[in-house]
């Protein structure tokens, strides 16, 4: 089955946090991806209000400044930003 990398945009969270940049997940489908982020980065908390999702993101499209410098592998499946999870 072919991967896919999504990136993900949500209502702005009142703290500080990376996640306020976005997230980015390789998986096999929308569902999939939902999933590994519910199951990592979101685990002790409420997945917040997604407000855009781009599939098959063209990565250099990404901030230069924050996220590309910033982030692990696109290639395997996974959160690739933030990194840590």
């Amino acid at each position: 089955m072919k991967l896919r990398r999504y990136w993900f945009e949500f209502e702005q969270l009142p703290a500080p946090s990376p996640i306020n940049l976005g997230c980015g997940v390789t998986a096999y489908n929308y569902d999939d991806a939902i999933d590994l982020l519910k199951k990592t980065v979101f685990r002790d908390s409420t997945l917040p209000t997604i407000k855009r999702v781009l599939e098959d993101v063209d990565i250099s499209k990404l901030d230069q400044g924050h996220v590309i410098p910033n982030m692990g592998l696109v290639i395997s499946r996974g959160v690739w930003f933030p990194l840590g999870f």
